[in-house]
């Protein structure tokens, strides 16, 4: 295991890799495309995807998790770096934002800012946590947008997670982000449209399903969203995703099994397998309505030989276009 002076040490190394110039052909991986925020390459055009990272650990703090997940956002980076670019012809990097202490709210608040500016010049925002309290930041970027354009449709909330993330406890935590967007939609006066996918009946308490239930969330069991479920649960989905206008996507790596992702504040003893969750990303990336997207939990603390990395990647890249 890496420490947290030895990942941060390493925090300005993430784009790089091998290089096949010898080799025929389109030999491009990503560290070839990637242009930083301030590169004269990375102007905004209309969907071009910008990695964002949520470098925090105090959501998973306060709920009484494990700390690491502040140092995923460099990790993914890495993992990325190597991947053959194929079909992905420009990416930006659009930096980190970074919480410092315990200051949750300031850091969620300059997340959404982020992810508002960027969706308005067209980009495509993918942010990487970061606690799964990088949801409220995101959300908030997403709102302000659609706001400003006084666009009130629908928003389906797609969370692939073992846990519904409904706490109503505060201060607000990594357990609390889809309660405080139920809060905020019901202020504004706009439905809380929110699918929890992989749901673990052992990671949730009797009263956090009653709380789904009561707010009329739309959930899946992980003993229901195996493999020889999938085509009926990516059907269900279809039918979700055409009734709404928009769609945010966020994935808690905890919703896969502790063996293909150990580096998460809360592993899982059943889970949710990778090939179904990638077909679940790439559904949603494919519909036309997804508008912005993140990837939390990882925390390469407890990572083994990279794998959760590249586990984590995978799924950027498949979000990515790849």
């Amino acid at each position: 295991m890496s420490t947290v002076a030895e990942l941060a040490q390493a925090g300005d190394t993430a784009w790089r890799g091998r290089r096949d110039a010898g080799e025929a052909g389109d030999t491009r991986r990503l560290f070839d495309i990637v242009a930083g925020r301030h590169a004269p390459d990375a102007p905004r055009t209309p969907g071009v995807p910008v990695l964002l990272g949520f470098c925090c650990d105090a959501g998973v703090l306060r709920n009484q998790g494990r700390p690491g997940a502040a140092g995923g956002p460099r990790e993914i980076r890495r993992a990325l770096a190597g991947v053959p670019a194929h079909g992905i012809g420009r990416l930006i990097d659009g930096g980190d934002i970074h919480c410092e202490g315990d200051a949750l709210e300031d850091a969620q608040q300059r997340l959404g800012q982020a992810v508002a500016a960027e969706l308005a010049v067209g980009a495509w925002p993918l942010v990487l946590g970061g606690g799964h309290e990088v949801a409220w930041g995101t959300w908030q970027g997403l709102r302000t947008h659609l706001d400003a354009h006084g666009d009130r449709g629908r928003v389906l909330v797609v969370n692939l997670d073992a846990h519904f993330d409904l706490r109503g406890s505060r201060p607000a935590s990594s357990g609390t982000p889809f309660d405080q967007i139920a809060i905020d939609c019901q202020r504004r006066g706009l439905r809380f449209d929110y699918a929890c996918l992989g749901v673990s009946r052992l990671g949730n308490t009797a009263a956090l399903f009653a709380r789904a239930s009561t707010l009329g969330v739309r959930y899946v069991e992980d003993v229901d969203l195996q493999e020889r479920h999938l085509d009926a649960r990516l059907a269900a989905l279809d039918e979700w995703v055409a009734e709404a206008d928009h769609v945010y996507l966020t994935i808690d790596l905890d919703v896969l099994p502790a063996a293909v992702m150990p580096a998460v504040s809360a592993p899982a003893a059943y889970g949710v397998p990778l090939p179904v969750v990638e077909a679940i990303a790439t559904r949603l990336r494919d519909s036309g309505k997804l508008r912005v997207a993140d990837i939390a939990e990882f925390n390469p603390l407890y990572d083994r030989d990279g794998c959760g990395a590249r586990v984590a990647a995978r799924l950027c890249y498949r979000l990515l276009g790849g």
